[in-house]
């Protein structure tokens, strides 16, 4: 009579307990996705209330807020490397401390298509100028992101590009995307939110792993069954 396979059942059972885990993490991601999903389409329907309201109700990702920038409309800017609707170009940003506030937020004033070459005037001015902006909180940049050269960054940096538009004093966490035009004299800036789109396949990746553990055991009875026939006694 053959011995038991021990090591074949605990290798198998190694990778069912991996597989099924692998499909219950899926599950879980499934459900913060939706929730995200929720929050974004929630936050879409409300509408531009004051900066410092949106600001202190806490969750602020895909809230719409007014705000007025002291000189925004030719305040310095950097560019950053973007894509928008599959067109290459750049996203015009710049520093805004809003009127009565003491931190700073950077401001997506807008696309500007690749071939474009109307840029925005850069003169000092404390001109005011009301804003309705979407924020987003700014991930950290990926690690291997190519270093800013000649004014372009090609990674949304905060901190880096704080410290190339010559901000002092504390920079939010913040981006806040433009909705309304920023330079209307300035055609080829086009302001813009990016879509709150997520991929979600999160459940068929769920389905995925949890079929495969399902395969694996059908595997391994095959082969126990297999083993039996042959050795009858």
């Amino acid at each position: 009579m053959k011995r038991f396979p021990w090591m074949l059942t605990v290798l198998t059972t190694a990778a069912i307990a991996l597989l099924i885990g692998l499909g219950v993490w899926q599950v879980q991601r499934l459900r913060w996705k939706e929730g995200l999903i929720a929050k974004a389409e929630a936050a879409s329907t409300r509408p531009p209330e004051p900066l410092d309201a949106v600001l202190a109700g806490g969750d602020v990702e895909f809230r719409k807020a007014l705000m007025v920038c002291p000189g925004l409309a030719t305040a310095p800017y950097v560019e950053l490397q973007s894509i928008h609707d599959g067109q290459p170009g750049v996203r015009l940003i710049s520093a805004c401390r809003p009127a009565g506030r003491q931190d700073v937020l950077l401001v997506d004033r807008g696309f500007v298509a690749d071939g474009q070459g109307g840029r925005p005037r850069v003169l000092a001015s404390t001109l005011p100028l009301v804003l309705v902006g979407e924020l987003r909180v700014t991930p950290p940049p990926p690690a291997l992101a190519p270093p800013p050269a000649n004014n372009r960054f090609y990674a949304r940096d905060d901190a880096a590009m704080a410290t190339a538009l010559g901000v002092t004093g504390p920079v939010r966490p913040e981006t806040v995307f433009a909705l309304t035009a920023i330079n209307p004299e300035v055609s080829a800036v086009v302001p813009s939110a990016p879509p709150a789109a997520f991929s979600n396949n999160h459940f068929g990746y769920a389905l995925t792993w949890f079929g495969l553990a399902i395969a694996l055991v059908g595997f391994y009875v095959a082969i126990l069954r297999r083993r039996t026939e042959k050795d009858p006694s």
